[in-house]
């Protein structure tokens, strides 16, 4: 007869102790390089794109009002350049860098 999951822990621990096996460091041993970070960014902006995307196209068919009736609603509110520029620039890092760093994986 099978052994449940807890009991194949318990004698996987109960092994390793009796072995005096050190744990795996993990992360922990490793050092942050360039090629590391680019590859967690990549990642990261892919994942942002697809929940972006996703979102905008749910608000597109869930939302009552046509697009242009919701650009006239921000532009009505005269945020800042500032604040705008910031916003354009927040939509659009994630897509260029996605796209570039895919780009240079490629060739």
């Amino acid at each position: 007869m099978g052994t449940t999951a807890k009991e194949e822990m318990a004698r996987f621990w109960e092994k390793n102790t009796k072995s005096n096996r050190p744990l795996s460091p993990h992360l922990s041993i490793y050092k942050w390089s360039l090629p590391m970070v680019m590859s967690i960014t990549h990642r990261g902006t892919g994942v942002a794109l697809s929940l972006g995307v996703s979102l905008f196209s749910l608000a597109a068919l869930v939302l009552p009002e046509h697009f242009p009736h919701y650009l006239a609603l921000v532009k009505s509110l005269s945020l800042g350049p500032a604040l705008i520029s910031s916003a354009k620039f927040a939509l659009a890092f994630p897509f260029c860098y996605h796209t570039w760093n895919g780009i240079r994986h490629l060739v």
